[in-house]
C-alpha cells in the first residue's frame, strides 16, 4: 500500500519528515577535527576549536631592549617545560606597551628555533579574555596532544559582578584533574592581582569573614608561580630601544636628528615604552620611503 492510497498515512508522511528535520537540527554538531600539525599557532576561537595562525604577529627576541632580566627568567622558564621538566604558569603585570605580549611570542619563537632536530615543535594558542570560562574545555583538549603547549591570555583582568576567574582558578591548579602537564599559562595584565580594587572592596563589605572573601580574590593570583613586573623606562632605555629598531631595519638618519624626533614624539604622547619607540620607528620609516621587511 502507497501513501497515495491511504489517506491517513499522505497525511502523516509530511509530519513525520519535518520531526526528522528537527531532530537533525537538535542533535549535537561532530566535533571538527584538530590538526594540530597545522600550525606553531593557534586562536581558541569563541566556537570553541582552535583555528591555525599561519603568520604570527611578532617583535623579535633581540629588540626587545629594556626587560632583559624578565626575558631571560621567561625564556628559562618556557625552555625547561619544552624540555619536559617542571615549570610555572607565569604572569606578566605592569606598566602598557613594555613587551609583555611581545616576550611572550618571542619566547615561543626562540625555543622552537633552538629545539633538537626532529623534537616536536612547541605550540602557541591564545584564548581572549572573554572566553576564559572555556579555559577547563582547551585544557581537556589540549590534555590527550602530544605537543607541549602554552596556553596565552593577553591583557587579563576581572570588573566587578565578573565571576569568570573561577574558571580560571580551576583550570590553572584547583580541579580535580589539575593543570595537564604538557600545558603551562601565560598571561599579560596591567593589574598585579588581576581584579579590580573595588571587587575586592564590595567582597570585604559584604562578606561574613572579610578575611576569607579577599583571600578568595587575590588567591587567583597566586595560581602563577612566576611574577614578572614591568615598569615604564627611562629616557636612556628608551632611546636604546630607538637605536635596536633603526639598526635592524637598517634606517639611514643622523644621530642628532633620530635622538631629538624621537624625544619629540614620546613627549607628544605623554609615554616612553616598546610600544611608543616602535610607532615611532613606523613613522620615521614611512618618512623615509623605507619598508620595515
Amino acid at each position: 500500500m502507497t501513501a497515495s492510497n491511504d489517506p491517513a498515512l499522505a497525511t502523516l508522511l509530511p509530519l513525520l519528515e519535518r520531526i526528522a528535520t528537527a531532530l537533525e537540527r537538535a542533535a549535537p554538531r561532530p566535533e571538527p577535527v584538530v590538526d594540530t600539525e597545522a600550525a606553531d599557532a593557534f586562536l581558541w576561537g569563541p566556537e570553541r576549536r582552535l583555528v591555525p595562525v599561519p603568520k604570527v604577529s611578532r617583535v623579535e627576541m633581540g629588540l626587545l631592549t629594556g626587560i632583559d632580566r624578565n626575558r631571560d627568567t621567561l625564556a628559562e622558564n618556557t625552555a625547561r617545560f619544552a624540555a619536559g621538566l617542571p615549570a610555572n604558569n607565569a604572569l606578566l603585570w605592569g606598566a602598557r606597551g613594555m613587551g609583555k605580549s611581545s616576550l611572550v611570542k618571542a619566547v615561543h619563537a626562540e625555543i622552537n628555533a633552538a629545539r633538537p632536530e626532529g623534537a616536536r615543535p612547541m605550540k602557541l594558542v591564545e584564548i581572549h579574555r572573554e572566553d576564559i570560562e572555556a579555559l577547563p574545555d582547551l585544557m581537556a583538549l589540549l590534555r590527550a596532544d602530544p605537543h607541549r603547549w602554552v596556553v596565552f591570555c593577553d591583557d587579563l583582568s576581572f570588573d566587578a559582578d565578573d565571576t569568570s576567574y573561577k574558571s580560571l582558578k580551576t583550570a590553572l591548579d584547583g580541579g580535580i584533574e589539575g593543570r595537564p602537564d604538557n600545558v603551562l599559562f601565560y598571561a599579560t595584565s596591567n593589574r598585579r592581582h588581576l581584579l579590580a580594587r573595588e571587587m575586592v572592596e564590595n567582597e570585604r563589605s559584604t562578606a561574613i569573614n572579610p578575611g576569607e572573601a579577599v583571600e578568595e580574590k587575590v588567591s587567583l593570583s597566586d595560581r602563577f608561580g612566576l611574577w614578572l613586573g614591568f615598569h615604564k623606562c627611562s629616557q636612556d632605555e628608551y632611546l636604546a630601544m630607538i637605536r635596536a629598531y633603526v639598526a635592524r631595519y637598517g634606517l639611514a638618519v643622523d644621530a642628532d636628528r633620530l635622538r631629538a624626533e624621537a624625544l619629540e614624539w614620546s613627549t607628544t604622547r605623554g609615554s616612553r615604552s616598546g610600544r611608543t619607540a616602535f610607532q615611532f620607528i613606523q613613522d620615521l620609516a614611512g618618512r623615509l620611503g623605507q619598508r620595515l621587511d
